[in-house]
This record gives C-alpha cells, structure tokens and sequence, in this order.
C-alpha cells in the first residue's frame, strides 16, 4: 500500500507517519521510486503499537524508539527480547535505600518471591525495574500503616502467575517473533486498564455480594 493508503487504514496522517519514519519508529517502506515507497500490513501493526505507546502509554518517543529498537533485534532469545523491551518502558523513581520503610519492603518482596519459588525473579531482582518498582509500592504501604507483608502477597502473585500464562499463551497465537514481542510490549500498555478496572468491578460485586446495596 502506499502512504495515503496506510494513513486512511491506520487513521495516522501522513505528516505523523513521516515523522515516525524520520524517528525510526516505523522501518522505511520497499522503495518504488525516488519518491514513492510502499508499505505492509507490519507497518500497519507497527504504526498501531507506537500509537498505543505514545498516546495511551505517555512513553516519550525517545523511550519508544528505545523500546522499538528490542523489539526487531532478532540476535536476542525471545526471554531476552521481551524483557529488554519492557524494561525500556517508563518505570518508578527509584527507591530511597536510607528509608527503613524501603529496607522492609524489600525483605518482604524478597521472601515472596521464595515463598513463590520464583527464582529468575530473584536472580535479576538487582537489576530489574519491576522488582524495584514492587518495593516502592509496598514500602509506600508501610509508611502508610498497612503491613502488607509476603504472606499477603503470596495469593496475588499466584493470581498474577495465572494471567501471566495467559498472556504469553495469547502472545504465541501470533506468527512472527516481532509480533509477538510486539503484542506482549501492548498488552503492558494496553492491558493494564483493563486488569485495573477489572479488579475494581470484581472489588464492587463482592462487596454487594457480602454487604448489600444499601
């Protein structure tokens, strides 16, 4: 298809689109002539994912290029590939190590992930920005005076192992290596909304369930 084509399906103008190519955003279209190029359906997909980082996620574009960039390195292992890009996503400031809050929260998610027997967890804990993000959270908590200690995380992450198979099973329905990596670096994106409000409807009808209405 050509530009104005892979506009009008995508519903991204054609000044956007160049700046995505500009940016290196989006891989340069087949190119016909000196001023003409046609484009696939992976810019299609493509042009949809950085939409969902940049409008929905509020991923600044030099972080999207970044996390684009794990994305199509085929030289990686897909375990690789997909954590390389998802830690490329914004994450939390880091955790303040002089506040004794932090101090406990980290012994905390740290006997949760034994508790859970999720060793590659915690081998990259060091470097992980997700671990680091899970002891701001419930550091936060304690400051707060809720003791939310590895016995009760342990049921939410069993929970979270659950949908986490369910999202890798739903990643592998896709063909290539990109979109599957692709759509896993979406679902963190996208799916995260859904999950929350889906947690706050579930939080509702239980509590009708064992409360009333009234």
């Amino acid at each position: 298809m050509r530009l104005a084509e892979l506009s009008e399906r995508s519903g991204v103008s054609t000044a956007t689109i160049k700046y995505y190519l500009r940016e290196g955003l989006l891989p340069p279209g087949r190119r016909v002539n000196a001023t003409t190029a046609e484009y696939g359906e992976e810019h299609l997909r493509r042009l949809r994912l950085v939409r969902a980082l940049i409008q929905v996620g509020g991923v600044p574009v030099s972080t999207a290029r970044e996390v684009l960039a794990h994305v199509d390195d085929d030289s990686l292992g897909r375990t690789i590939r997909l954590g390389a890009a998802l830690w490329a996503l914004p994450q939390d400031p880091e955790p303040d190590e002089e506040d004794p809050a932090v101090t406990a929260a980290r012994t905390e998610v740290d006997r949760l992930l034994e508790m859970l027997g999720w060793e590659t967890a915690r081998e990259l804990a060091p470097l992980s920005p997700v671990h680091r993000s899970l002891v701001v959270a419930v550091a936060a908590l304690q400051r707060l005076g809720y003791p939310w200690d590895a016995e009760h995380m342990a049921p939410y992450g069993e929970l979270m192992h659950e949908v986490a198979r369910r999202d890798l099973d739903y990643m592998e329905t896709f063909d290539s290596e990109a979109e599957k990596v692709e759509v896993a670096v979406a679902g963190a994106v996208l799916f995260q909304p859904v999950l929350r409000a889906l947690h706050r409807l579930a939080q509702e009808e239980e509590s009708v369930r064992r409360y009333g209405i009234e």
